[in-house]
């Protein structure tokens, strides 16, 4: 360690422990020198040694990473390396609790999906439907193709593996509604809107040749289908063109702004974590700020006293 030293073995023995039973890289092992030193650096305020220090010496020090203004994460990570420290002293009969045991890291902020507006969606889909126009043979087919894979990955919100291995069979039955089998083998049922309606049919008018295959977008890749990395590459090409950069593009936005424009337009919760096939709500839940400034939209706009405000 560097500004005050290696003042215990025990650190040190942690350390070696990181290099020869764990294989930690000298990047690893001095990263978790660094987050210690600053443990060990506080603890002669509180006058205690690291053997004797008690989980209220320790939720001090956290206490003063969050008064110096480090992010939670910040804060995770230094815990997590105390409380390997205290559990290596523990194996190794150096003492006889764990000041760790049961102290729980900061909460990490969910990070919100990204998601694409409204008009980019647009812009995104008149952009692979332009691209359709004036080919024909097979640059037609993939036009067609991709266009169809665009159409139904923002009517429905499918994860992009469930859209590009989709079955030819789903097409049996009533074709307003698609049933998905998503993770866990669990089935779903989505409606397509018109357009993607449209989309479907404009592709399967240019897909005869491979009526016997077992895939809805058939190719000549190994899978037999679409690859998810095939259909993700096309999509941030399209998102050039449409002016859009690409790295704010990709399959899984598309599924977020399908989720986020449904919600915005006044779906319910519920209704949203079917259509995306989450097994639990707490999942759909990451996007409950689009119904809060939904719902600050409506007090601002009908509440008497927000009227009074300039």
């Amino acid at each position: 360690m560097t500004s005050t030293g290696v003042r215990d073995t025990d650190v040190a023995d942690f350390l070696a422990m990181l290099s020869a039973e764990r294989g930690a890289s000298p990047n690893t092992i001095e990263a978790y020198a660094a987050d210690l030193e600053g443990f060990l650096s506080f603890l002669p305020s509180r006058g205690v040694m690291p053997r004797n220090a008690t989980s209220d010496d320790v939720q001090a020090y956290l206490g003063h990473l969050a008064s110096e203004g480090q992010a939670p994460t910040s804060r995770a990570r230094r815990l997590s390396a105390i409380k390997q420290f205290y559990r290596f002293l523990l194996a190794e009969d150096a003492i006889a609790l764990d000041p760790t045991s049961g102290l729980q890291g900061p909460k990490k902020q969910r990070a919100l999906p990204k998601v694409l507006s409204i008009a980019e969606v647009d812009r995104l889909l008149e952009t692979s439907q332009k691209q359709c126009d004036g080919v024909e043979g097979h640059a037609l087919f993939r036009a067609l193709r991709f266009h169809c894979l665009l159409e139904l990955l923002y009517a429905t919100g499918m994860r992009v593996s469930e859209l590009v291995g989709l079955p030819r069979s789903v097409l049996r039955g009533d074709t307003r509604v698609l049933t998905i089998k998503g993770k866990g083998g669990r089935e779903r049922m989505v409606p397509l809107n018109a357009t993607a309606r449209e989309a479907l049919d404009a592709f399967l008018g240019v897909s005869g040749r491979f009526d016997n295959s077992e895939w809805l977008f058939p190719s000549k890749a190994a899978l037999g289908h679409v690859t998810r990395q095939g259909f993700a590459q096309d999509l941030k090409d399209v998102a050039i063109a449409a002016d859009i950069a690409a790295e704010r593009v990709s399959p899984h936005v598309l599924r977020h702004a399908f989720a986020s424009h449904l919600l915005d337009r006044g779906a319910g919760l519920r209704a949203v974590q079917q259509l995306l096939g989450h097994a639990d709500i707490s999942t759909t839940e990451i996007y409950t700020h689009v119904l809060q400034e939904r719902l600050k939209a409506l007090v601002n706009a009908h509440h008497p006293l927000a009227k009074n405000k300039t």
